[in-house]
């Protein structure tokens, strides 16, 4: 395994949702505000692109067509990188003070996304967010009782869903229906001990692994498909996001990080806002585009 370093100081305030192209062989990623951009990095040329978001952005997919799928904090758009233009597809069905957060396309090519109740964390029980699944104009309730969303990942062979939300410390599991997208046999996948930070986002590699980063401590895990931890490897940056794999191998994993006060003591904070990627030993699973 080759060491986590930063490969980009990119001083994110809240970079999130990285996703490799292999179409670009570039990473894309988002930082979700202050401010709200859309960021596109070639790790051969070191080019770094950038698009302004109008609003609080949570994530986005690659399309079949060379658009990209969106969430915002108010609904899912369609955006074109060629010509900047932003086009509603479904308004979100929650109260402004609940916002669209973390999204990914599961094998099949379905669009999912969860949300943020702002909420959180000055009221604890906080909990007016869903995962939602797209279905045509419709964002339709899958998963509730979820004050901020993370851990979203799919299992390579598209039947696994997992899917996380604040303030809990544990990571669930849901069985999917492959034609309908339905969701069933809600159970704890994983459980975070005390201490060891908090759940953010996730990834999975080709072997069926579940990585997951623990904002807050530094760290990124490695669980087994059964729930049970394979390892535990620590970052530069205290406070990393989520990994996505990438390369034109898929076998480096990249890592966004935040600049917010999360664990101001931790160490790390200095690197914090950086891109990080390492060599784990792994390789990732391509991405499913959006066709719909």
């Amino acid at each position: 395994m080759t060491e986590p370093t930063c490969v980009l100081a990119a001083d994110n305030h809240l970079g999130e949702g990285p996703i490799w192209s292999a179409t670009h062989q570039m990473l894309w990623w988002i930082n979700c505000e202050k401010p709200a951009e859309i960021l596109r990095w070639s790790p051969t040329s070191g080019q770094l692109d950038r698009w302004s978001m109008p609003q609080r952005i949570g994530g986005f997919v690659h399309q079949t067509n060379g658009d990209l799928l969106l969430v915002l904090a108010d609904g899912v758009y369609d955006f074109s990188p060629s010509t900047g233009e932003t086009r509603l597809r479904a308004r979100s069905p929650l109260p402004p003070h609940v916002m669209l957060h973390e999204c990914h396309c599961d094998r099949q090519g379905r669009f999912w996304t969860g949300a943020y109740d702002h909420h959180y964390p000055a009221d604890r029980n906080a909990a007016g967010a869903f995962y939602f699944r797209l279905d045509g104009d419709r964002l339709v309730p899958e998963i509730d009782g979820i004050s901020v969303a993370n851990g979203l990942a799919f299992s390579p062979d598209g039947t696994t869903m997992y899917a996380a939300g604040a303030p809990g410390r544990k990571v669930e599991a849901f069985d999917i229906d492959a034609a309908t997208g339905s969701v069933s046999n809600r159970r704890t996948f994983l459980t975070l001990e005390h201490g060891h930070g908090f759940i953010d986002g996730a990834t999975v590699d080709a072997q069926g692994g579940y990585w997951l980063a623990l904002v807050g401590v530094g760290a990124l895990r490695r669980y087994w498909p059964d729930g049970t931890l394979h390892r535990e490897i620590a970052l530069p940056c205290s406070n990393p996001t989520k990994p996505a794999f990438g390369g034109a191998d898929l076998g480096t994993l990249y890592v966004t990080s935040t600049r917010m006060m999360i664990n101001p003591a931790a160490p790390g904070n200095v690197a914090n806002g950086g891109l990080f990627a390492l060599r784990p030993g792994e390789t990732g699973v391509p991405e499913t585009l959006f066709s719909g």
